[in-house]
């Protein structure tokens, strides 16, 4: 693997880490709205790390049904949105692009 895909993981991982932590030591006890914000950020990170993978795999967006990754994307929500455990909504995911590959 290309050094920059590690680099992507360890700058991000570093923002979640001084985004969620820093703001304890700076501003002592943290504002109930600001902690609630906070929650959400690597959700966040993390949907910006998936959002271009699923939708722009060859680097320009494909929103159809030959884009077998935002298939399996739309797969893998559905089943975490019906309460999955994540190792099902992973297996989920990667089955059905399995299957798309097969066809």
């Amino acid at each position: 693997m290309r050094i920059e895909f590690f680099m992507n993981i360890l700058v991000m991982a570093v923002a979640t880490f001084v985004t969620r932590f820093a703001s304890v030591g700076l501003l002592g006890d943290v504002p109930a709205w600001f902690e609630r914000f906070l929650k959400h950020v690597p959700t966040a990170m993390l949907t910006a790390l998936i959002a271009p993978a699923l939708f722009a795999p060859r680097g320009y967006i494909a929103l159809t049904f030959s884009n077998h990754y935002l298939l399996a994307g739309m797969v893998a929500a559905l089943v975490a949105y019906n309460r999955q455990p994540p190792i099902v909504t992973m297996g989920a995911g990667m089955t059905m692009i399995l299957i798309l590959r097969m066809m």
